[in-house]
């Protein structure tokens, strides 16, 4: 008879569980961040380049459920990526006339 306590294969089954099930929404949790990262990249970017705020203005501008997406500043480029880590990236410019723009997925 083993000497490990039944404990440890329950918790075994559960972690086994959970990785299923990450795997299994994996293509839609990528989706879902891409989204978030688009459009906290281009509202960020809108803030920043089109109102002229700071950076640290507009972070405290992300909708409830961001918390995840972080955000970098590029003024050389006038550019703002947002990420979801592991997840994804996206970046917005800005172009005069046109506002800021999503760069084009890869």
């Amino acid at each position: 008879m083993s000497s490990r306590p039944k404990w440890i294969y329950a918790l075994a089954a559960i972690a086994a569980l959970l990785v299923l099930l990450l795997a299994w929404n994996w293509t839609a949790l990528r989706a879902r961040a891409a989204v978030g990262a688009g459009f906290g990249a281009r509202v960020t970017c809108s803030c920043r380049y089109v109102e002229g705020r700071s950076i640290d203005s507009c972070r405290r501008d992300k909708e409830p459920g961001m918390a995840l997406v972080t955000l970098s500043d590029d003024p050389e480029s006038r550019a703002v990526e947002a990420a979801v880590p592991l997840l994804a990236s996206r970046t917005a410019r800005y172009r005069k006339g046109w506002g800021c723009l999503l760069d084009p997925m890869d």
